[in-house]
């Protein structure tokens, strides 16, 4: 009885000095990049269309700051591509990827963050685009990157843009997985690759794609550019 009393006292002590503004409450941390796409372990899922044949992706962590990730069929696993990310401050960086044999570097030219109508520059870093920000915020954003990708075996170039809209987190479920918490990135590619010199870029992508916390990619895809797809996250390991 006495150890009760003395934990009773104690609790109602701490909430009065925490009434009295002495002591801060604990707050949670915001979560992360990596607590979704789970970038940095070596993890790896498998998504399909309902009743079709798998695909799969793989985080590849090369150090502390930097991850590769490969997608691809699984008949064909592993793929001879991936693409090249780095975490470096409040940013995820996207450098380039690994295909057909050769190195695309991507850099961009111009890069914007949008909130809303409202869009600040981004100031560059060695040309590399901001991918996606660390710390998850709390409200949707938007970001927007032009530049150009150039085929390091032959030299030849093309031009890009991409948009990409980031939702804050949210509640979302499947049969599979039942309830979680995901973010999703809604993104459009557009480029010039292949086309007359003085083409328009067009567009040769758009989907929407949710990431579940503590799951990792490709919990959904919804895709409509280049043709109507729908893929759900069917497995989840590491490996």
């Amino acid at each position: 009885m006495k150890s009760r009393a003395v934990r009773t006292a104690v609790v109602l002590f701490s909430a009065a000095l925490a009434t009295a503004g002495l002591i801060t409450p604990a707050v949670a941390a915001a979560p992360v990049y990596g607590d979704f796409s789970m970038m940095f372990g070596r993890t790896a899922g498998q998504y399909a269309p309902p009743g079709e044949a798998a695909f799969q992706w793989a985080w590849n962590p090369q150090s502390a700051t930097e991850s590769h990730i490969s997608w691809g069929d699984l008949q064909s696993w592993p793929p001879g591509d991936a693409e090249h990310f780095v975490h470096e401050g409040d940013w995820v960086l996207l450098d380039g990827w690994e295909g057909n044999g050769t190195y695309y570097t991507q850099r961009v030219t111009s890069e914007s963050l949008c909130h809303g109508d409202e869009c600040t520059p981004i100031p560059s870093d060695g040309g590399r685009q901001h991918y996606v920000q660390w710390t998850v915020p709390a409200q949707d954003y938007r970001l927007v990157a032009e530049g150009t990708v150039t085929e390091q075996s032959s030299g030849k170039t093309f031009r890009f843009r991409h948009a990409q809209t980031w939702g804050a987190p949210a509640p979302c479920s499947s049969a599979r997985f039942g309830e979680r918490t995901c973010i999703t990135q809604s993104e459009s590619w557009s480029e010039d690759k292949d086309s007359p010199a003085g083409s328009p870029l067009h567009e040769t992508l758009r989907r929407d794609i949710r990431i579940a916390q503590g799951l990792g990619m490709a919990f959904s895809i919804d895709q409509q550019v280049p043709s109507p797809w729908h893929a759900e996250a069917t497995e989840y390991w590491n490996w």
